[in-house]
Formats: structure tokens, sequence, C-alpha cells
């Protein structure tokens, strides 16, 4: 009786801690930069643990995220950004806080980096 009993105490919090984030459908993002805000548009897809979807800013046009996660509240992907002709990998790391998502931005290993705030839209 107490193995069955912790098997599905174990199997409860397992499927709780696999849950992810409900952040479907379009989010709007700023971040400061060093020469004024950047916007940004989000539209996410979640199947399970796994992100799919696209971003649209006006200074680096439409990309598609890649190798995305969502694990509890915690979001990860990246994305390929055209910049001035030049193509560069921005690597983004946050949290879901109900409606908003803090996302952090590392651009290529460059060691700089910005946060957005994103609010559902």
């Amino acid at each position: 009786m107490k193995r069955l009993l912790l098997s599905l105490f174990l199997l409860a919090a397992m499927s709780i801690s696999a849950l992810a984030a409900d952040i479907g459908g379009k989010w709007k993002g700023t971040a400061e930069g060093p020469n004024g805000p950047i916007e940004r548009t989000f539209t996410f897809q979640v199947e399970g643990g796994k992100l799919t979807g696209e971003t649209d800013s006006q200074m680096m046009g439409k990309s598609v995220l890649e190798g995305g996660k969502v694990e509890g509240d915690n979001v990860s992907f990246t994305i390929t950004a055209n910049f001035q002709g030049n193509e560069m990998k921005l690597t983004y790391a946050g949290k879901v806080e109900g409606d908003t998502i803090k996302l952090k931005v590392d651009f290529a290993g460059t060691g700089q980096t910005v946060e957005y705030i994103l609010k559902r839209m």
C-alpha cells in the first residue's frame, strides 16, 4: 500500500513539473537598447514542452524560433536575425509570470544582452 501511494505521489509530482506554461498566442515586447526602445512581436505555439513560432521587429524583420522549449515557467529559444545584411544568432531565455514574460537576449555570444518585457496581446 505504501509503495502504491508513493508511486502515485511521484507520478503526480512529475506530471505537475512537466506542465508547460500556456504562452500560446501573440505577445509584444519592449527592450531598452543603447539607442532607445526596441519593439518586437512574438507569435508562440506550444505543444507539450516544444515551443515554435516567429518573431518580428522593424529593425530586424521576421525570424523563426529555433530549438524552443517551455519547461514549467522557463522559456528558451534562438533566432537567426538579419541586421544590416549580417546574420546573427540571438539566444532568448526567460521566465513566464502570469501575462508577462521577461526574456533576456544574448547577442551571438558577444556578451551584450538586453531584457524584453513581453505582454500578451
